[in-house]
Order: structure tokens, then C-alpha cells, then sequence
């Protein structure tokens, strides 16, 4: 196998600036680390240009051989994104998704992250989606980066299976679910809907909102449903990816 043993080499400064959200998005490239995840991608069709290997690993990477790379210890560590690496990094290129292919695709829902903070709550709502049916996310503006190694681990192998569409706008929101033919479907207080009053087994577009500010109100103000979950005692409200598991497994209804 061929040997990195120069800081200076062009694929470690490239994994250095892959840590960067701003790298990600000029290079249309991530990067995933460790066994699992490498499997998954390969298994899915994901397009792995690189393999780092930390010197010494007698792990799994097999059909990868001819774009992988071992690095001494102290070189891996300086890359790693983890604090006990598994010893293996794949440099991956993002999927390029049309949107069209889901204004013409007739069924499903979708899922609409609304500046959504969190990479805990980002990853695990994407890994939900996917184990849900959900055909496509949508990543408002606002939205930390999906691509980010932390969203990355959190969506364990999610993020090679479902689609993700990125919008700008509301305005830009709103055209492109009525042309796929999605009710947008919005959580808030001001609704005497519970979640379990409506069908959102299919066609809706299912709006997460931020953390801290839930959805905003423009988007609620133009959603075509509105809901809420029970909530009992003095609670006010879930952790963003508890409440999307609720309302996204109401697909998966008998």
C-alpha cells in the first residue's frame, strides 16, 4: 500500500480542509471514518475518492485498495475525527440530488429541516426519515451542515440513502412542495390538531423546527396543516428529533 508520511502532502491538507463547512461546499467532498460507515457507503453506491489508514490496521476496506493510503500514527491522529478512532477515513464525494426527480415522483413524504442547530438532532432525524420511508430531506438555509463529521456519525449510514435538497428561501420551500404535491404540515401551540387527528402517512412535507425557536412563523402561517403532540404536566415541548420520530413514524401506520 502507498505511504503518506509528509504533513505537506496534498491529501492531508485536503482532509484538513474538509473540517471546514466552507471546504465541503467549494469541493462538493466529506469525509467518513471508521468500519461501519465505509461499508455502508461502499454498499450504497457512495463514490469514495480516498482511503487513509492509520499504519498498522488490519481492518476492513476491501475494493478500496487502489485509492487508499496508510499513514504513521502521529499523521492519522492529526486527521482523525474521533478521540478513538477505529484507524480507517474515507474523503467521499456528496451526492449531486435533482430536485425534479421528486415534483415527478408521485408518493412519499419529506422531511424539512428548519435551521436545525443540533448535529445529534440533524443526524438522528435524517437516520429516522430513512428507517421511516421518507423520500427526500429538505435543508432550509439556516441549517447546520449535514455534511459535518458529527451529523455524519450521527445519521449512521443514513445520509448515503436519503436524498437531501438544499433551499434558500421559504418562498422557494413553498413552490417546490406544491409542485411535488405535499401538504406542508407544521407543529406549533396554536392548533387544536393533535398529530394523531390527521393522516400524515403520505404526501405531506413535514417541517422540524429550530431548536430553541421551533419552526418560524411565516412557515407556519403558510403551512396547510397544522398539529401538535399531547403534552402533559408542565412540559412544553420535545427534543427536536424525539418529536420528529413521533410525527415521521405515523407513515409507517397500519
Amino acid at each position: 500500500m502507498r505511504k503518506i508520511t509528509s504533513k505537506d502532502n496534498k491529501i492531508v491538507k485536503l482532509c484538513e480542509q474538509l473540517s471546514q463547512k466552507k471546504y465541503r461546499d467549494k469541493l462538493a467532498l466529506y469525509l467518513i471514518e471508521g468500519e461501519n460507515l465505509i461499508e455502508e457507503a461502499v454498499k450504497n453506491g457512495a463514490e469514495i475518492q480516498t482511503v487513509l489508514v492509520r499504519e498498522g490496521y488490519s481492518g476492513r476496506f476491501s475494493g478500496l485498495e487502489e485509492v487508499a493510503f496508510a499513514l504513521d500514527e502521529r499523521l492519522f491522529a492529526q486527521l482523525a475525527q474521533t478521540e478513538t478512532s477505529q484507524g480507517i477515513i474515507a474523503i467521499v464525494k456528496k451526492p449531486q440530488i435533482s430536485r425534479e426527480q421528486f415534483i415527478d415522483d408521485a408518493g412519499g413524504n419529506f422531511v424539512v429541516l428548519d435551521r436545525l442547530q443540533d448535529p445529534g438532532n440533524i443526524g438522528t432525524i435524517l437516520r429516522t426519515a430513512d428507517a421511516a420511508g421518507y423520500k427526500l430531506a429538505v435543508v432550509m438555509k439556516g441549517t447546520a451542515d449535514v455534511f459535518s463529521p458529527k451529523v455524519v456519525r450521527a445519521a449512521t449510514g443514513s445520509l448515503f440513502r436519503m436524498p437531501v435538497v438544499f433551499m434558500d428561501s421559504e418562498e422557494e420551500l413553498l413552490e417546490f412542495t406544491r409542485a411535488a404535491g405535499k401538504k406542508l404540515v407544521a407543529t406549533c401551540f396554536d392548533t387544536d390538531l393533535y398529530y394523531y387527528d390527521v393522516n400524515l402517512k403520505d404526501n405531506i412535507a413535514l417541517i422540524i423546527g429550530n431548536e430553541g425557536n421551533g419552526i418560524s412563523e411565516s412557515l407556519i402561517r403558510s403551512s396547510d396543516v397544522k398539529i401538535k403532540i399531547p403534552m402533559h404536566g408542565s412540559i412544553e415541548s420535545l427534543n427536536a428529533s424525539v418529536a420528529a420520530g413521533i410525527l415521521m413514524y405515523e407513515a409507517v401506520r397500519p
